[in-house]
């Protein structure tokens, strides 16, 4: 069942809404950094149903492990608090499609057949993958109901993906995982080619901006998405 709104709800039963389902006490702490970002051990202990002291262990081990890392963040009068987000060695914890494999196969694409090649490789890809999204998104009736539906479909290929509606009106989908992070990093026409698909998709009244970019170190992707009407006024 996929994420269909981004929710400051971090219960237990949420953290298994998502395509990948962890099982141990430190899966579900690293899948809760994943998909809400830096956290205590106090809110991780009450989103997963047990005591700060015991999530405060887990964390421990994880940052031993070299999974997690702690830093200080001012929290108004008294002492400091202490939060945890996932360290970069914590991506390989994630789903990711035979990373080394693509990484290799494209470049004996590009070293042996030319970047003309590459590109026309991805072009094909972002065909089939506009194809395949507008007849899984073409019966919803309006914006709203497009940005769920691709919500939805980008949940399932492993983006562990959400959307919200802003305060002004616009839309704000989320991919807290990029299970094609390898070949993206090694070619980043693969992320212009989603970008592009993603417009079309939702139509040409439709305005998409990428926000935050996992690629370039963000630790998740975000897009903003509104009504060129609405963007204009």
């Amino acid at each position: 069942m996929a994420l269909k709104t981004l929710s400051d709800d971090m219960s237990s039963s949420s953290l298994e809404n998502a395509v990948w389902s962890p099982r141990s006490p430190a899966e579900r702490i690293l899948m809760a950094l994943k998909m809400h970002g830096a956290l205590s051990a106090a809110a991780l202990g009450k989103s997963l149903g047990t005591t700060s002291e015991a999530a405060r262990q887990q964390l421990q081990r994880l940052a031993d492990d070299g999974l997690v890392e702690a830093h200080s963040a001012a929290s108004g009068v008294g002492r400091p608090t202490q939060l945890w987000s996932l360290a970069s060695a914590a991506q390989a914890r994630f789903p990711d499609t035979h990373a080394a494999l693509t990484v290799q196969l494209l470049d004996i694409v590009r070293d042996h057949l030319g970047q003309d090649v590459l590109d026309t490789i991805i072009a094909a890809r972002e065909t089939d993958t506009r194809s395949a999204y507008e007849a899984a998104v073409g019966s919803a009736t309006d914006l709203k109901s497009r940005v769920a539906a691709l919500a939805d479909l980008r949940s399932q290929e492993g983006y562990m993906a959400a959307w919200t509606e802003q305060p002004d009106g616009s839309m704000l989908l989320v991919e807290n995982h990029c299970p094609i992070c390898a070949a993206a990093t090694a070619c980043q026409g693969f992320c212009r080619a989603e970008l592009e698909v993603f417009r079309s998709v939702l139509g040409p009244e439709v305005e998409v901006e990428r926000q935050e970019h996992i690629v370039s170190g963000g630790r998740r992707c975000t897009y903003s998405i509104r009504s060129i009407d609405h963007a204009a006024r």
